[in-house]
């Protein structure tokens, strides 16, 4: 095969529960969840494929994956080994090529200077599995938005190779929410249209398209044929920001309670930054209300900061002057922006 471009997408399997049962062979086969407890508001991080064919996805809440599956076990995810394993997978997708890390579980790699990317993409997959001893599937074709559904094609372990122009044929069929940038409420207005798959949608009128999507109706229409230009891009360079937040169990009008929680994720952020060697001229904070408003707050510096007390006594100042005694909480999260790099520890601030 010719390839103007080969892009491997690779999508670990169940990857949160596959890492709990690498410690915990015993839970392998039965329904499994990693996340929350159902009476604390706890929600599925993920679910392995027994506890799937029951019903169970990701994001739904505990309490609901429960009721459809009275016998699943939930366990916590182990976030060290979580990125233990992680970094075990993207050391072996380096190997091959560039890689543009996604997430924890999820990474594209650049095979375009591979001689037979086709039969690479096995060999990929074999590796990661036989050192990891954890399951992928794997999507070969000429660009990221081809090769991310092609992973997705036959999952669990699946491996679907797409070959150069054989992009429009594949995506054809799929449901037109398959392509990125197509959500619930576009989904909606292209099937007014009589638009549900990506071959309808390649094919549409475009002056239609454009009356209900405006600009984006020919990027969508250039998606659905398989037709995405975005190169693998291993360095993204530096965070833009860095953040923590917290859900409570039960909404919350202590002070001394927020004050320490707020104090433990400045003190989060503050090693997070320091980690990066980086410095910060923005803290923010988070609020939501019992009744889900939402909103953030912020102050900037004049001298950037790194230590968790100065972020912290920003986030407090921020923190006492939007909060309305006894207003109950349901989230509070505290983050810093306007990074730049910290070659010598900043002491004094101003604001």
């Amino acid at each position: 095969m010719n390839w103007p471009r080969a892009i491997l997408h690779l999508d670990m399997d169940a990857f949160y529960a596959n890492v709990h049962i690498l410690d915990n062979p015993d839970d392998k086969g039965i329904p499994l969840i990693v996340g929350g407890q159902p009476d604390q508001r706890g929600v599925v991080a993920s679910a392995s494929y027994e506890a799937r064919a029951k019903g169970i996805r990701s994001a739904m809440p505990c309490s609901q994956a429960v009721r459809l599956c009275p016998t699943v076990k939930i366990v916590p995810a182990n976030w060290p080994r979580i990125h233990e394993c992680s970094a075990q997978v993207m050391a072996i997708l380096e190997q091959y090529g560039p890689v543009e890390k996604m997430s924890v579980d999820e990474a594209y790699v650049d095979l375009s200077e591979q001689e037979r990317p086709e039969e690479i993409v096995r060999e990929v997959q074999t590796a990661v599995h036989s050192q990891t001893h954890l399951p992928c599937s794997v999507g070969l074709a000429t660009s990221k938005l081809v090769a991310k559904v092609a992973s997705d094609h036959d999952k669990p372990q699946g491996c679907t190779v797409v070959p150069p122009g054989g992009e429009a044929t594949f995506m054809a069929p799929l449901p037109a929410r398959a392509i990125w940038g197509i959500g619930p409420k576009t989904a909606e207005k292209l099937a007014a249209l009589g638009v549900h798959s990506c071959g309808q949608l390649a094919t549409a009128d475009l002056g239609q398209l454009q009356a209900i999507l405006g600009k984006l109706a020919a990027e969508l229409q250039q998606r659905a044929q398989g037709i995405d230009p975005r190169p693998v891009q291993p360095n993204y360079g530096p965070p833009q920001s860095i953040s923590q937040e917290w859900t409570f169990n039960n909404d919350i009008n202590d002070p001394a309670i927020l004050r320490r929680q707020l104090e433990e994720m400045c003190q989060s952020v503050a090693k997070s930054l320091q980690k990066r060697q980086l410095s910060a001229r923005t803290v923010y904070v988070k609020f939501r209300w019992a009744d889900f408003t939402t909103f953030t707050r912020q102050k900037s510096v004049t001298v950037s900061i790194d230590s968790d007390i100065e972020i912290y006594r920003l986030a407090a100042a921020i923190w006492e002057e939007n909060w309305p005694p006894g207003q109950r909480m349901r989230l509070l999260g505290v983050g810093v922006s306007n990074l730049e790099e910290a070659s010598v520890r900043q002491l004094g601030f101003g604001f």
